[in-house]
């Protein structure tokens, strides 16, 4: 699934207000992504690292956008050495 559009719509925008609202939660995410959005969290989660690319989605939630690039930085990170020690 593509995004190409770089302006956020509303779908795009209440994903990042679930984002900042979620990380404040202890229930599984999961099952609340197909609820209120009706995909897969493998769907959602594509969408997510896509969103965090996007200089219009830093300018509409700088917070949560960040929290998420480090999220996927330390994971990346934990990758490359993982590969390294095997």
């Amino acid at each position: 699934m593509l995004w190409a559009m770089a302006a956020l719509n509303d779908e795009h925008r209440a994903v990042l207000d679930f984002e900042e609202a979620w990380a404040r939660t202890m229930s599984p995410k999961g099952p609340a992504v197909r609820q209120q959005f009706g995909r897969s969290l493998v769907e959602h989660q594509q969408l997510v690292a896509w969103l965090v690319r996007q200089p219009e989605a830093l300018e509409y939630a700088p917070t949560t956008v960040r929290r998420l690039q480090r999220q996927r930085d330390r994971r990346l990170a934990q990758r490359r050495i993982d590969r390294e020690a095997s």
